[in-house]
C-alpha cells in the first residue's frame, strides 16, 4: 500500500481563488476592499520570506497589504503603540505580528494588545477562549487549514480517534480543540508521553506538530491512518517534516507531503480569516463557502 498524497497546495489555491471571488462583492457592499496589516520586527531571514509571501498573496486576492517593517532594536512600547494604532485604523481588518520577536519584547504583551476582532492569527486570549468553550471566533491559521484538509479527505470526523503530537498554543492545543469540536476522541501527546508509538498507533488521525525531523515512523502508525505533517525542518539542505514520509507512506492511507502539504494552507486561511473579519466589522454575514 502507498499512501495517497494530500495536496495542500491545490486545496489552498482553490481556497484563495474563492476568497478572491468574494472580495469584489465585499467592495461593492462597503466601498472598500479588506486590508491586512503585517508587522515584522528585525531581520530574521525566514520571517522576511513569510512576510513577503503573505503580502504577495494578499494583493493577489485583491486586498490591501499594509506592511510595517521595524528595526531589530524596536522597543516593546513602540511595537504595542503601532499595534494599537492599527487596531484603531478602519482600513485595517486583520493584524498579524510576525513571530518570533526580538528578546527585548514580550510576545504575550504584544498579542494582548491586538484587537480580538482583528486577530487573524487567532492568538489572543479571547479567541483562544472562544475556541476552548466552543463559541465562534477567529481560529489559528495552521490548525484550521489542517482541519479543512482532514474533512476534505475523510468527510465526517465524528467518532474517529485522533492523536495530536505537540502541545503548542499555535498548533497543538487549537488543533485538539478543533478535532474535539468535530466529535473526535482526542489525545494530545508530547515529549513526556509514555510509550508514544503505542499512543500514536491507536489513531485514525495523526497530526504531527512537534518540530523534530522525521520523528514519527511508519511503525508507529495504525494501518490506514490519515497523517497530517505540520513540521518543516531543514536537514542537510532539504526540507523534511516531523513524519518519516518514506516509511509512513507504506502504512498510512493518506499523508500530507513536506513541502506542499500544510504550508500553503496557512496563508490561504490567513486570507480567509481577513475576509471573515472584514465582513464582521462591516456588519455583514460571513461569506459562504469558506
Amino acid at each position: 500500500m502507498t499512501a495517497e498524497r494530500i495536496d495542500g497546495k491545490a486545496f489552498a489555491a482553490a481556497l484563495r481563488a474563492r476568497v478572491a471571488e468574494r472580495v469584489p462583492v465585499f467592495e461593492a457592499a462597503t466601498g472598500r476592499v479588506p486590508g491586512l496589516a503585517v508587522v515584522l520586527v528585525g531581520e530574521d531571514a525566514a520571517s522576511q520570506v513569510y512576510v513577503r509571501s503573505k503580502g504577495k498573496a494578499t494583493r493577489e486576492a485583491g486586498m490591501v497589504s499594509f506592511e510595517h517593517r521595524l528595526p531589530d532594536d524596536t522597543s516593546q512600547a513602540e511595537l504595542i503603540a503601532l499595534v494599537e494604532a492599527l487596531g484603531a485604523d478602519d482600513k485595517v481588518d486583520g493584524i498579524l505580528v510576525q513571530l518570533p520577536l526580538p528578546p527585548q519584547i514580550d510576545e504575550k504583551a504584544v498579542i494582548a494588545a491586538i484587537d480580538p476582532a482583528k486577530d487573524v492569527d487567532g492568538f489572543t486570549l479571547e479567541n483562544a477562549g472562544r475556541l476552548a468553550v466552543g463559541e465562534a471566533g477567529l481560529v489559528p491559521c495552521t490548525p484550521l487549514g489542517c482541519l479543512m484538509l482532514l474533512k476534505d479527505r475523510l468527510g465526517d470526523l465524528a467518532g474517529l480517534e485522533a492523536v495530536v503530537i505537540g502541545r503548542s498554543n499555535i498548533v497543538g492545543k487549537p488543533m485538539a480543540q478543533l478535532l474535539l469540536r468535530e466529535s473526535c476522541t482526542v489525545t494530545i501527546a508530547h515529549s513526556r508521553t509514555r510509550d508514544l508509538p503505542g499512543v500514536v498507533r491507536r489513531a485514525d488521525i495523526v497530526v504531527a506538530a512537534v518540530g523534530r525531523p522525521e520523528m514519527v515512523k511508519g511503525g508507529w502508525l495504525k494501518p490506514g491512518a490519515t497523517v497530517i505533517d505540520v513540521g518543516i525542518n531543514r536537514v542537510e539542505g532539504r526540507l523534511v517534516g516531523d513524519v518519516d514520509s518514506a516509511s509512513a507512506s507504506a502504512v498510512a492511507a493518506a499523508i500530507t507531503p513536506v513541502p506542499g502539504g500544510v504550508g500553503p494552507m496557512t496563508i490561504a486561511i490567513l486570507l480567509r480569516n481577513t475576509l471573515v473579519t472584514a465582513h464582521a466589522r462591516a456588519g455583514l454575514e460571513a461569506p459562504e463557502g469558506l
